[in-house]
């Protein structure tokens, strides 16, 4: 499971470090692609295939499915770590993200998400004011 929060850089070349956590999880191939939110999803290839078969079942007769899996798979790219750990972000995915110098790196989960580090700021802000409220209507953490 991906989790935390780590802060990096991009380099001039496209390239940004992997936290040393997440890369084991993420195994030798992995794959990039659009998230919501601006930000940039990345899947180990097991659970980028149960997203695939997933999406597969969207009803192409329907615009949305139609939209959706065109913007999801065209910004897909199987990515591989240097041996220094970092991944080389194609320039389309840096620039859906607006990714220039610093960023933030997230696990959420069975993901990881790569985060403009102005882009993730404003966005935890806003949602920090309303996390009591989103957690009231989606989460029953009375176990």
């Amino acid at each position: 499971m991906f989790m935390g929060e780590y802060h990096h850089t991009i380099d001039e070349k496209g390239r940004m470090i992997i936290p040393a956590k997440f890369r084991d999880e993420l195994g030798p191939a992995f794959v990039v692609t659009r998230g919501m939110d601006k930000c940039l999803f990345v899947y180990p290839e097991h659970e980028w295939k149960q997203l695939e078969q997933k999406l597969k079942t969207l009803p192409f007769t329907k615009k949305d499915a139609r939209a959706f899996t065109r913007f999801f798979f065209s910004g897909a790219a199987e990515s591989e770590l240097d041996k220094q750990g970092r991944v080389n972000i194609a320039p389309t995915l840096r620039s859906y993200a607006q990714l220039e110098k610093e960023c933030v790196v997230i696990g959420v989960s069975n993901r990881v998400e790569i985060w403009s580090k102005g882009i993730w700021e404003e966005y935890f802000a806003e949602s920090e004011e309303s996390f009591a409220e989103i957690a009231e209507g989606i989460v029953d953490f009375d176990l």
